[in-house]
């Protein structure tokens, strides 16, 4: 088995996560370079994979500045840092992973399709649910026809009301404009999920949804812009930040609120940065509870709801057939196969194999398959690739257009639209 060498672009938490395997399995896989404008991150991940000095920089453009020094970049830079070095590694002749979204811009995400597919490189969207046992099993069920025709489909994604104001609230993805709409950038997988499921172009869309619960109209009375400015409901607050940021568990997302984990470290990042404010009194403005409808062309139909007001972070789906109906819980590893007529009930279990961080198993078989497409030089087909992905972010696209302006999307006329801003005449997904 030969060898591939990567290099890294954002070495942040999703970055440094996949490339644990590298670490585990020398012998498929050597980190050769990295990216990283934050000097603490890059010496960190240049001591453990051990990097070279020479072939550690600042920034992707001094990364691509220099001749072809790995056989793959993995981009895992925040959601607006993605088209620039996505275009320059093709350009460069690296095979790419890249973390999803593709682009908070439809007009990119349908450009980066059209390179990458002209380029004959290898370039793939880190969609890692299609990797994880749970729906991998999903699939398979519905191949071999289990329940019958697939019908319908409801999805859940429960965010947790923790992780919402973490992420969503307080964090990196809270406003549109410095990341993108939540419904693209959390659930760009599950859009992605129910088009693989429904096996089917997705041809209408409606959506319904908004902020309504983390504004300054739901503040306490007397709560002050950060936590540890005396607030007076501290105690019965489900949100005060040092409940969740300040205590002996320095795991995720207690570890990225600062990259030194000392106690020390973590209090001055509540007194200063933005996770120690009182989520009533963030710049927030993405919703914190929405519903999509779906159509796809074979008359399959589908619910999504994503909602921050869920105790545990977890996705539960049920998948409604002629013969029968699938109902499954991600978290809790567990598909229930209920059988119409003769009342039969199957179960299955999946060994617990990750928690959050690591998608339920999905993230190290995300790898794995990339690693194989490269070997090939994408001569077999992977899982995922950017042109299956493009589809499910112009949905998610379309359903934050509906959400906004009340009406329902048409699939194919909304992606034109964009093909014709650039010039194009327009295809189909």
């Amino acid at each position: 088995m030969s060898k591939i060498k990567v290099a890294l672009i954002g070495a942040g938490q999703r970055g440094v996560n996949y490339l644990e395997y590298a670490l585990q399995h020398p012998h498929e896989v050597e980190v050769v370079a990295v990216a990283e404008p934050v000097r603490e991150r890059r010496e960190s991940f240049k001591a453990r994979h051990g990097v070279a000095d020479s072939k550690c920089f600042e920034s992707w453009d001094d990364l691509f500045a220099v001749p072809k020094l790995a056989d793959a970049v993995l981009i895992c830079t925040q959601d607006k840092q993605h088209f620039e070095p996505a275009m320059k590694a093709l350009k460069a002749g690296y095979h790419v992973l890249l973390e999803k979204p593709i682009s908070p811009d439809p007009e990119e995400c349908m450009l980066m399709g059209e390179i990458a597919s002209q380029s004959g490189l290898v370039f793939s969207i880190c969609h890692v649910l299609r990797y994880t046992p749970f729906f991998t099993a999903l699939k398979e069920l519905l191949d071999k026809d289990t329940i019958g025709q697939l019908m319908s489909i409801q999805h859940n994604e429960n965010v947790g009301y923790w992780h919402q104001a973490h992420s969503y609230v307080r964090g990196n993805w809270r406003r549109k404009d410095e990341s993108s709409p939540m419904i693209l950038a959390k659930s760009c997988h599950d859009l992605d999920i129910l088009l693989w499921l429904a096996n089917s172009d997705c041809i209408r869309v409606s959506s319904f949804g908004s902020l309504s619960h983390f504004t300054v109209s739901q503040a306490p009375e007397g709560a002050p812009a950060r936590c540890l400015d005396g607030c007076p409901v501290s105690d019965e607050c489900l949100y005060y930040a040092p409940k969740q940021y300040l205590t002996d568990d320095t795991d995720w997302p207690t570890s990225a609120i600062s990259d030194d984990n000392s106690y020390s470290a973590r209090y001055k990042a509540l007194f200063e940065g933005p996770y120690g404010r009182c989520v009533y009194h963030c710049d927030n403005d993405v919703v914190d509870h929405q519903v999509v409808n779906l159509e796809f062309a074979n008359e399959v139909t589908a619910s999504f709801t994503m909602s921050a007001f869920t105790r545990d972070v977890s996705r539960t789906i049920k998948l409604m057939g002629t013969h029968g109906e699938i109902r499954g819980a991600m978290e809790k590893n567990e598909i229930e196969i209920l059988h119409f007529g003769s009342g039969k009930v199957e179960r299955i279990n999946f060994e617990n194999v990750s928690g959050h961080v690591g998608h339920g198993g999905g993230d190290v078989k995300l790898i794995q398959d990339f690693l194989k497409l490269v070997r090939t030089n994408g001569s077999i087909q992977g899982l995922t690739s950017v042109n299956r992905s493009v589809q499910s972010h112009l949905t998610a696209f379309a359903a934050e257009e509906s959400r906004i302006e009340g009406n329902t999307v048409h699939l194919q006329e909304f992606m034109q639209r964009f093909s014709r801003q650039k010039g194009k005449s327009g295809s189909a997904i």
